[in-house]
C-alpha cells in the first residue's frame, strides 16, 4: 500500500484528505491511501518517515510550509526563491519538494479577474502562502503589497489601509491568512471594510468554511468574491501529478 498524506497542525481545517479519499474512489485508484499526520513540531518529520516506509508524498499546510525546506534534500531554485514548499516526494529516503499553490492560484486568479483588470492587489499575511501568492502576481504583472500588523520596508500596517487614498488603488484584496479558518470562524482580518466598492475583487485563500467572514462583508458591499476551493482542488491534482512522475 503506497501512502500519501498531509502534515500541519492543526489539522481539523482541512479537505485534503477527504479529496484524495473520493478521487481514489471514483478513479478506481488501488493500494493508495492518504491520511492526515498532524505534527506538533516540525522537528517530527524524519521520525514520521522512518515509521512509515511506504510514505510516498506529503502535503504541507499551515504553520510548516516555510520551515519543512531545511528538511529537503533537494528544491527547485524556483521554489526556494519563494521560499515556501507544499509538495514532498519521497524516493530513496531523500525529500524533493515543490510549490504547487503558487501554480494553482495563478491559474484560478487568471480565470477569476476581469479581462483588463488594471489595478493593484493587497496581500494580507506574510507567512508562506503569502509568498507564492507574490510570485502568482508579479508573472500577472499586478503590482502588489503586503499587509502585516506591523509596519516595515514594503509591508503596509493595517492602519495604513484606513486612508482612502491609499486603499483605493488596490482593488484585489487576497487573504493568505487563516484568520475565519473553521473552527475560529469569527476572525476576519482588519481591514476598512465600508471603503469596498462593486469594484474589488476579495480572493480568501481559506475554503472552510465556504463563505468567511471577510468574503461576506465584502460581498454585502458588492465586491466579487472568490474562496480557495478550487486553488485546494487544483493544487491537489497538480500534487498527483508531481508523485506520479517518473
Amino acid at each position: 500500500m503506497i501512502k500519501l498524506g498531509l502534515i500541519g497542525y492543526p489539522l481539523v481545517h482541512s479537505f485534503s484528505k477527504k479529496y484524495f479519499n473520493e478521487k481514489f474512489d471514483n478513479e478506481n485508484i488501488k493500494n493508495v491511501s492518504y491520511q492526515n499526520y498532524e505534527l506538533k513540531n516540525i522537528n517530527e518529520l524524519k521520525s514520521l518517515i522512518k515509521r512509515n516506509s511506504d510514505l510516498r508524498g506529503l502535503n504541507v499546510t499551515i504553520p510548516y510550509k516555510e520551515k519543512v525546506i531545511k528538511y529537503l534534500d533537494k528544491i527547485d531554485e524556483k521554489y526556494l526563491n519563494i521560499g515556501a514548499v507544499n509538495v514532498i516526494k519521497i524516493i530513496d529516503n531523500k525529500l524533493f519538494g515543490i510549490n504547487t499553490d503558487y501554480e494553482a492560484f495563478k491559474i484560478t486568479l487568471k480565470e477569476w479577474l476581469d479581462t483588463g483588470f488594471n489595478s493593484k492587489a493587497l496581500i494580507l499575511g506574510t507567512g508562506g502562502s503569502s509568498k507564492s501568492v507574490s510570485l502568482a502576481l508579479k508573472e500577472l504583472n499586478i503590482d502588489h503589497n503586503f499587509v502585516s500588523r506591523k509596519k516595515r520596508k514594503n509591508v503596509f500596517s493595517y492602519d495604513e489601509l484606513l486612508d482612502i487614498k491609499t486603499f483605493s488603488n488596490y482593488k484585489l484584496i487576497i487573504n493568505t491568512t487563516p484568520l475565519g479558518m473553521y473552527p475560529k470562524i469569527n476572525l476576519l482580518p482588519n481591514i476598512p471594510y465600508r471603503l469596498i466598492t462593486k469594484n474589488y475583487f476579495l480572493y480568501d485563500l481559506v475554503y472552510n468554511p465556504k463563505t468567511t467572514k471577510f468574503l461576506e462583508k465584502g460581498k454585502r458591499r458588492g465586491a466579487k468574491i472568490k474562496n480557495g476551493l478550487e486553488m485546494l482542488h487544483l493544487q491537489a491534482e497538480l500534487s498527483w501529478n508531481y508523485w506520479n512522475q517518473k
